[in-house]
């Protein structure tokens, strides 16, 4: 059986934040700004016969949990959310820590776990050199994938360093 070769030199960086983002309105602005301004100078590209923006969503996820306590404020229960957009997260997540007719089937008052909320992004961007890579955000770090070419990490690296929420 033939051996796999490697074919080139692909790679990754992480960020880890200092502070994790505090909710899911900071982490939305931080990744919608990198969709707007494109700050690492991607370009738009053809691929499957379509035109591609140099920076696009790619996959995006939130996760949200409704705990139930009791009178002594000990967790009885718990609900978890699983959402693909920040909309529907919301609205669930808050839907369900409203319904008394859960909170008393479980047997206590329901709460939002929002500092157990998680979030992930993933932003495929090309690169003017033909790269494709990925800057995938989540609530406590930011990590850079499928690249090669250093001058990519530099650019996302530069951009990070003028964000106070990733410092």
């Amino acid at each position: 059986m033939a051996d796999f070769t490697p074919n080139s030199n692909v790679k990754s960086a992480i960020r880890k934040l200092a502070v994790p983002f505090s909710d899911v309105t900071a982490f939305d602005s931080i990744v919608q700004g990198v969709v707007t301004n494109n700050p690492f100078q991607c370009t738009i590209y053809n691929a499957g016969g379509a035109d591609h923006p140099g920076v696009e969503c790619s996959r995006q996820g939130y996760t949200a949990r409704v705990i139930y306590q009791d009178e002594y404020a000990k967790t009885v229960a718990q609900i978890t959310i699983r959402a693909p957009t920040i909309a529907s997260f919301t609205s669930v997540a808050n839907q369900i820590a409203a319904d008394t007719t859960i909170a008393t089937a479980l047997g206590g008052s329901a709460f939002r776990d929002f500092g157990g909320e998680k979030y992930a992004a993933t932003l495929r961007c090309h690169d003017a050199n033909g790269e494709i890579y990925f800057v995938n955000f989540s609530r406590e770090q930011v990590t850079l994938t499928s690249y090669s070419d250093e001058a990519i990490r530099s650019r996302v690296e530069t951009w990070g360093d003028t964000v106070a929420a990733l410092n």
